[in-house]
């Protein structure tokens, strides 16, 4: 059988929008002030902006680790073992 440690997906496309939101967060709320919108519609589309290319970044991020976990797999043997207290 082969044994490898391979990346989970889904907390690192998790923590790519987290980081996304986070970076839109600081450019809505530090920015200069439009008078025709309001913060939360800022922080809106700048969520939208960020949040996904940081998504698929994360994603692109962990299939990278996914094929490196892939070339550093080893081989191992597994035996099947009988308990006879377990009856």
């Amino acid at each position: 059988m082969t044994v490898r440690r391979a990346p989970k997906f889904v907390p690192f496309m998790a923590v790519g929008a987290i980081v996304g939101f986070l970076a839109a967060l600081v450019v809505a709320y530090t920015g200069p002030v439009d008078p025709t919108l309001t913060r939360e519609s800022v922080l809106g589309f700048f969520t939208v902006a960020f949040a996904l290319p940081g998504l698929l970044l994360a994603a692109l991020l962990v299939l990278v680790f996914d094929r490196r976990s892939i070339k550093k797999a080893e081989r191992a043997r597994a035996e099947r073992t009988f308990d006879d207290d377990a009856a």
